[in-house]
């Protein structure tokens, strides 16, 4: 589900040299990108500099969207089209990682990092979301969470075939019940604690469904807002959330041109 929150990066290189400098100090995971990147094509190390919308730790794809935007960075940079085939290859090497690199809606590989399928461009969607607080670690949290029985295999399938046909025809209530079967069958693997709470006020304010982060600590509320409605859902939405909530906040889904993809 893209949403409209994004990691910025500027690549500032300095030549004769292949290591990278990254700030914030802490983006360990961008500055070896950047390096094994510049080391791949021959170029010269630098400062890199990140900044980002997007909270770490709360399976918001923080990690993915650093590492997407060194990669472009640096391709600006010394005007090169990085391929996006090197671009997974170098993810994969780091960490499970989130289909960002692509614009719109997509079936991922998380531990490959390749792309399954392309679902299209998602219509206008508003997330009333709320943090259950904590941070979840990408490669420990893949470490634990083992592999799934083949039946539940056979129900995201069935949910990921009717996701694509729903996407196609902006069919927004399907895609709530599909978010909500989902996020209902991940919820012994990473569950959440407000997870009926949540489905409670979906039901009673007439919501899309229920949409989780499944490795991650956030869970929100589906909303059209291009219904004439909406006003009146989002502010008893907030009503009803703000009863064990304090601080849910309101996210957008994009819409990215076709131009974005990096070929």
């Amino acid at each position: 589900m893209p949403i409209r929150l994004f990691a910025r990066a500027c690549f500032v290189p300095i030549p004769e040299t292949r290591s990278v400098t990254v700030s914030p100090s802490h983006k360990v995971k961008a500055k070896r990108l950047a390096e094994n990147l510049v080391s791949a094509l021959g170029l010269s190390g630098g400062i890199l500099l990140l900044e980002s919308e997007i909270p770490e730790g709360k399976g918001l794809a923080s990690s993915s969207a650093d590492l997407v935007a060194t990669a472009r960075s640096i391709g600006s940079c010394f005007q090169r089209r990085i391929p996006i085939s090197l671009i997974e290859t170098l993810m994969a090497e780091i960490e499970p990682s989130d289909g960002v690199m692509y614009p719109g809606v997509v079936a991922y590989r998380q531990r490959a990092c390749s792309l399954l399928s392309f679902l299209g461009q998602m219509a206008p969607l508003a997330i009333v979301g709320i943090d259950e607080g904590g941070m979840v670690e990408t490669v420990g949290y893949d470490q634990r969470r083992g592999e799934i029985s083949s039946s539940l295999r056979a129900e995201y399938s069935a949910l990921l075939d009717r996701a694509q046909i729903a996407i196609a025809q902006d069919d927004m209530a399907t895609i709530g019940r599909i978010s909500t079967k989902s996020a209902l069958l991940h919820q012994e693997r990473a569950p959440k604690e407000h997870l009926n709470s949540m489905l409670k006020v979906c039901e009673s304010t007439g919501a899309l469904g229920i949409i989780v982060a499944h490795s991650g600590t956030m869970i929100g509320i589906l909303l059209d807002p291009t219904a004439a409605d909406f006003s009146g859902k989002l502010g008893s939405v907030l009503t009803h959330i703000s009863r064990f909530n304090s601080s849910p906040r309101i996210y957008l889904s994009t819409n990215p041109a076709v131009d974005d993809w990096i070929i």
